[in-house]
């Protein structure tokens, strides 16, 4: 086959593939057996190489199971094909085309490929789509967009991708780095399919090893490319070798397919979205869906983690970590208007840090800073199922529903204990325990009115600390 000649009439970085089929279905060696100026002038630069002819195609482009994956499919099954795909660990957009030839040896199949790589996402490129999924897509970014309760919507999203990949079970996993953990967006579950919740075992581990480190693998596993697809025994053996801690669990799960792609949103990896036991009849069509949806889920999913952190910002102290007076006043008014109610008893309890003046004068506000944060560590030990706020400087309420004054005094016993452990750590506390129909304000000044007496009894009986 004269391939020089085929490769004269193509302009842009064009190489023809070779892919040898082997006896069980399945290929072999895939190798660049011929390329055109362009692409000998392209291997030049980026691999700082010249191109020689037949060599294995990994000596030039990044190994990629799924580009493995394409050429077998156009080379050995005659199957034209165009995907238009990120290369995240390059920070490049390859635009790909691939078409079969004709062949004269029996167990080695060839086909074109064709390719542009660009730094920056060409739009009309990535809205060059099927029908089929041009329209999924779309109906996904409409449900996203239009959505009043984002977390119901993601789940209605997760069921149609599972439906579209056939799949026996879809789940969106975020990764959380700081507390090492793994959270369930949404998953949606095939009717017996006898496949368990995530959350079944989230917070312990899977088949022995923690979900975290499972996870933790799959950046190293997907590498250069935009996901993993593993949809035979032969692609189960692929990551045997390559990835044996995350092959342990698909085995012992009975996970004969999945397809994997990470969610990723200004460089970042928010998590991860698979589908378990897919239809592999479908594989390019699930790809190249997913490729594009997974753009618009990872962005949703941004949004709404900014608006949760800003959020959080806004009902947070950042020093102490508990809640601060703006949510207080709120609750209170929540209270004082009847939007929200209490479950009666329950107990008020305000306590203040004695001395912190003299040791931020003494030792620097950064050592007051400390024994702030250590003082909400107390509390939020002590009192950890209830609602905390620091409503000043050195000050701090708690709402504690359903306590009654016999819990109330073993709590406030404790908390004394734990804070006597600590150096300069002295409370003044006041409480009262609110009874049927009591009004909350009134409960809130007489518990204000004994954390000042117990003050005054402290400096009383500590002077050298009574602040100047």
């Amino acid at each position: 086959m004269d391939f020089e000649t085929i490769l004269s009439e193509y302009k842009t970085r064009t190489c023809i593939m070779s892919v040898e089929k082997l006896e069980n279905g399945g290929y072999g060696n895939i190798r660049i057996v011929a390329g055109n100026k362009p692409h000998y002038d392209d291997m030049l630069q980026t691999m700082h190489k010249a191109f020689i002819p037949d060599s294995p195609y990994e000596e030039y482009f990044p190994q990629d199971k799924n580009f493995e994956d394409f050429c077998y499919r156009s080379a050995i099954l005659g199957q034209p094909l165009h995907t238009y795909v990120s290369l995240p660990q390059m920070g490049l957009w390859l635009n790909m085309f691939l078409l079969p030839l004709n062949s004269n040896k029996e167990n080695v199949g060839y086909c074109i490929y064709s390719y542009d790589v660009t730094p920056v996402a060409d739009s009309e490129q990535r809205a060059s789509l099927s029908a089929d999924t041009a329209s999924t897509v779309l109906q996904t970014c409409i449900k996203l967009r239009g959505s009043t309760d984002i977390l119901k919507t993601f789940r209605e999203v997760i069921e149609d991708i599972r439906r579209l990949c056939g799949s026996d079970h879809c789940c969106i996993l975020l990764n959380n780095e700081k507390e090492r953990k793994c959270i369930n967006f949404c998953e949606a579950i095939k009717p017996g399919c006898g496949l368990i919740p995530v959350d079944d075992y989230l917070d312990g581990t899977y088949f022995g090893t923690p979900i975290f480190d499972i996870v933790k693998t799959w950046e190293t596993t997907i590498g250069d490319s935009t996901c993993v697809i593993i949809k035979d025994k032969q692609d189960m053996e692929w990551v045997k070798a390559t990835n044996p801690v995350w092959y342990k669990t698909l085995n012992q799960s009975g996970t004969k397919s999945i397809v994997l792609f990470p969610l990723t949103n200004n460089n970042v990896t928010l998590g991860y979205i698979w589908a378990v036991n897919f239809n592999v009849k479908d594989t390019v069509k699930i790809k190249e869906t997913l490729e594009l949806t997974t753009f618009f889920i990872a962005s949703e999913i941004s949004n709404y983690l900014l608006f949760q952190n800003l959020e959080i910002l806004s009902t947070m102290d950042l020093l102490t970590g508990v809640k601060n007076r703006n949510t207080m006043n709120v609750a209170i008014d929540n209270l004082v208007n009847g939007k929200t109610k209490l479950k009666y008893p329950y107990s008020i309890i305000f306590a203040d840090l004695n001395g912190l003046k003299q040791v931020n004068d003494e030792q620097g506000h950064a050592v007051g800073d400390e024994l702030l944060k250590s003082a909400s560590a107390i509390l939020q030990n002590v009192f950890a199922d209830y609602e905390i706020y620091r409503v000043g400087g050195d000050e701090f309420m708690i709402i504690a529903e359903g306590l009654d004054k016999k819990e109330l005094n073993e709590k406030i016993d404790n908390l004394k204990a734990l804070a006597s452990e600590k150096e300069n750590l002295y409370f003044a506390i006041g409480t009262h325990v609110a009874q049927n129909g009591e009004d909350i304000r009134t409960a809130m000044r007489s518990a204000d009115e004994k954390m000042y007496d117990d003050k005054k009894q402290f400096y009383l009986s500590h002077p050298e600390l009574k602040y100047r």
